[in-house]
């Protein structure tokens, strides 16, 4: 069955259905922030109290940010709520209501679109995250838009507090989420346990929120995801901050399937490649030390330096400057 034999609005009574059915609808009084009434109204409504709130919002492109060649569309909610739910992580919050809208042409099965609620469900059940509204418009290019906040109790982690002196560090593995698009793109050579690995390092990622709980608690100040590539995002993080950076390629954790599959390219994967949605923060050595003793994953890459606002130095083992380095994601550079 096509959209264009359904409609609209059985449309909308099936995917709520499937909220429903995953517990992900939002339950009237429940959670922090009360919803004040169930998804089906012509807003959403909660109660807020002296809590710090978040909000971001991530939308996703048909031939832009995936391809059905690379992804199933189950694969596909989940990813494109990882992506929100990471920002949220980001700043040592706690995500919760979710707004979602959605793009089809009328072509569209609605199996598919069902298979992609239920990613969306699966991956709201898991992060405690309700769905309590949104829009689904007839569109000639599929597209989904997710508007998601959160909560904090305190002041959150911010891109410009890094400080001079401060260690660099990521919450984990980093590169695979590439790995698996290079491999499924051009269609790489790689043995069957890595191949496993890379593909659901690509379609599922784990949004760190337990991570940047820790990271709050601790005292550190400055995080940011990681989406657009190491390097990228550091520099961003740096340039926020006044500050520059500098990056020891050989303490860059890349996993060892990654590197099995791509033993010349692993590291330009892991300081470039996008969408591993780890945790990338500063802090003083002491606050660091306790974070690395309870967070097992996390490494430290690097340090915060004096310099031109922005810039990220990667070095080798012999303290030379990698060169040709390739720039991470960018909606708007060829």
């Amino acid at each position: 069955m096509k959209l264009r034999d359904l409609g609209e609005f059985e449309l909308i009574q099936r995917l709520t259905a499937i909220a429903d059915r995953f517990g992900v609808a939002g339950t009237p009084g429940s959670a922090p922030f009360p919803l004040l009434l169930p998804i089906g109204d012509d807003t959403a409504a909660w109660r807020t109290s002296a809590a710090t709130e978040l909000a971001t919002t991530d939308t996703v492109v048909e031939s832009i940010h995936f391809t059905r060649e690379t992804i199933p569309w189950e694969d596909l909610g989940w990813k494109v709520f990882a992506a929100n739910i990471s920002d949220i992580a980001s700043m040592g919050g706690t995500p919760l209501y979710a707004l979602v809208t959605l793009g089809f042409p009328a072509s569209t099965s609605v199996a598919d679109v069902e298979s992609l609620y239920i990613g969306m469900a699966r991956i709201c059940e898991e992060y405690h995250t309700a769905i309590v509204g949104g829009d689904i418009v007839s569109s000639p290019t599929t597209f989904v838009t997710i508007a998601l906040n959160g909560y904090l109790d305190g002041t959150p982690l911010l891109r410009s507090a890094a400080r001079p002196g401060d260690i660099v560090a990521a919450t984990g593995f980093l590169g695979s989420a590439r790995g698996g698009l290079e491999m499924m793109l051009h269609g790489e050579s790689v043995e069957p346990q890595a191949a496993d690995y890379l593909r659901h390092a690509h379609r599922r990622p784990e949004p760190r929120i337990a991570a940047g709980h820790v990271l709050l608690r601790e005292g550190v100040l400055a995080a940011m995801d990681i989406s657009d590539g190491l390097t990228a995002d550091l520099g961003k993080m740096m340039a926020s901050s006044g500050l520059a950076a500098c990056v020891d390629s050989w303490r860059v954790p890349i996993h060892p399937l990654l590197a099995a599959a791509f033993p010349d390219r692993a590291i330009r994967l892991a300081l470039a490649g996008g969408e591993d949605y780890e945790l990338l923060f500063t802090a003083p050595e002491a606050i660091m030390q306790r974070v690395l003793r309870q967070l097992h994953d996390a490494v430290a890459i690097g340090s915060v330096v004096e310099g031109d606002a922005g810039k990220v130095t990667v070095r080798d083992k012999n303290g030379n400057q990698m060169q040709d380095m390739e720039a991470g994601w960018d909606h708007f550079r060829s």
